[in-house]
């Protein structure tokens, strides 16, 4: 059985480390300004720390430049690639048939990886990207299983095939939406998406035959999410996608928090490690019990079975978790008083779940004692009232720096 890629989403050096010490083989990460997430904290120094340290550990990084560039773009674009060529990224996503040119002339010593904006979603479409000079190819996200397998049975051998299997779905073809730059003037082809299809929207009835009368339509007092989509999740189909020869698998979420790339990375390193181990006793289950337990939407497999499936549209507009939340992470271990960087407020009586890396199962506790983190002082609760708002409490099992903790509602 190949081994197959997780690669994770890295919209900060610090979210790099996390992603790694999750399990993500390989994290891709954008540059400043150049691609489709310019609000992801990730500026060009901390770019160079991340391709420096995951090459350290034995890692990799896939530099995203997906834009599509207007020509007044091309002068930083060029400057871009010559620095990348230098850093030497284990890969450059791109979607701009122009911005591929500029990679292929000055960052020749980096593979070219075809973005899924570029909206590959056939075998003719992978073989052009191939004689282009492509490295890998990134599968459109309203592909099948059916059109992917066809395309893994007839490629060439050294052309890669990446797919994405969680996340956030852009309601637009393969994320190619103007909606954000009609409504707000941002952009999402420039990176500047406002997400608009995730808005709540008040809808009007208009009888023809009475021009510029309203009538309400009736929703609820948000109004409703008629382009907002579920998130895509294809934990239960993972051994197919694997037994495929799919040479990597990818998780969405450049601006989701430390806490969702710990639980979702584990989630699916976890499965993957398992199905390789023992494929006849694979349990989806046991994985998509965790992965619920950070979801802001509803799931859906998208088209991956059916190309059919009606499934994918969250209408009520939901962003966010009513049983579990961001607890905090592990600054220092002690075994008495361990120091815990809060995220939301914690108090005496919470249970809280710590996220182990490489099992599956986290670790329970409820806490009975905090302790001011600069007096030593004990107290009842602490709010997150400044950012790096830290706690000491007594943690059940030693734990490494970074591991992040989960608090249940």
């Amino acid at each position: 059985m190949k081994k197959i890629e997780l690669l994770a989403p890295a919209g900060s050096f610090e979210k790099a480390k996390i992603a790694f010490q999750y399990g993500a083989d390989a994290v891709y990460c954008g540059t400043s300004s150049l691609s489709l997430r310019t609000r992801a904290d990730m500026k060009d120094d901390d770019l160079i720390k991340t391709i420096k340290y995951a090459h350290s550990i034995g890692k990799r990084v896939h530099v995203t430049l997906n834009i599509f560039a207007w020509d007044e773009k091309y002068e930083e674009i060029i400057e871009m690639a010559k620095l990348l060529n230098e850093l030497k990224p284990d890969g450059i996503i791109a979607a701009d048939g122009g911005v591929i040119e500029v990679l292929k002339k000055y960052a020749p010593n980096v593979d070219i990886h075809v973005s899924t904006q570029a909206n590959v979603v056939s075998l003719q479409d992978a073989l052009f990207w191939h004689k282009i000079g492509a490295k890998r190819v990134i599968m459109a996200r309203e592909m099948n299983k059916e059109q992917l397998k066809y395309i893994m049975e007839n490629k060439p051998e050294d052309l890669e095939v990446e797919t994405f299997i969680h996340g956030a779905i852009c309601f637009a073809f393969s994320g190619r939406c103007f909606l954000s730059d009609f409504l707000s003037c941002r952009s999402a082809n420039l990176g500047d998406c406002a997400q608009s299809c995730r808005w709540s929207y008040n809808l009007y009835a208009e009888e023809k035959n009475n021009p510029g009368e309203f009538m309400p339509i009736e929703t609820s007092e948000y109004g409703t999410s008629i382009f907002s989509s579920k998130d895509l999740c294809l934990i239960k189909e993972l051994p197919e996608i694997i037994n495929m020869g799919i040479d990597s698998v990818k998780i969405e979420g450049r601006l989701k928090t430390e806490y969702y790339l710990a639980s979702v990375i584990n989630a699916y390193r976890n499965a993957i490690d398992d199905y390789e181990k023992d494929p006849k006793n694979y349990d989806y289950t046991k994985y998509l019990k965790e992965l619920e337990k950070v979801k802001t939407r509803g799931l859906t497999t998208f088209y991956f079975n059916d190309r059919n499936n009606k499934d994918i549209q969250e209408y009520t507009g939901k962003q966010y978790n009513e049983q579990y939340e961001f607890g905090g992470k592990v600054v220092e271990y002690d075994k008495e008083k361990s120091i815990i960087e809060i995220r939301n407020k914690l108090q005496i009586g919470d249970l809280l779940e710590i996220i182990v890396p490489n099992q599956i199962e986290p670790v329970q506790f409820t806490i009975e004692k905090l302790w001011n983190d600069e007096t030593d002082e004990e107290i009842n609760e602490i709010s997150p009232g400044v950012k790096g708002q830290k706690v000491k409490i007594k943690l059940p099992i030693e734990c490494k720096k970074d591991w992040i903790i989960r608090r249940k509602k």
